[in-house]
């Protein structure tokens, strides 16, 4: 499972972004279940932000985002563009239906 959350970041909040991503990423980083993880800055559009992690199955993300770790990753998680950020083999997933808004 893949989950690719965006962000975008003006130059005057950088550095306060930075300070809230930074040990976002360490914790995600110790997580069970993490296969990878990536956390970079779009080479053409210095405000656009990715993060990228790889996950052994969906429980494994949904766990590291639990009550345990809130306090870390919401303040980091809650900037993310609003789009659906969760991915997997379309095999794994099946029959896909869109939520309604």
């Amino acid at each position: 499972m893949i989950v690719v959350s965006r962000f975008r970041v003006s130059e005057a909040e950088r550095a306060s972004f930075e300070a809230v991503a930074a040990p976002a990423v360490q914790l995600l980083s110790a997580q069970p279940g993490l296969v990878s993880i990536d956390f970079g800055v779009n080479l053409d559009d210095p405000e656009l932000w990715a993060l990228v992690t790889k996950w052994v199955d969906v429980g494994s993300y949904r766990r590291a985002l639990g009550s345990a770790n809130r306090i870390v990753l919401w303040p980091l998680l809650s900037l993310a563009l609003d789009e659906p950020s969760a991915f997997d083999d379309p095999e794994a997933v099946g029959q896909n239906l869109p939520r309604t808004r």
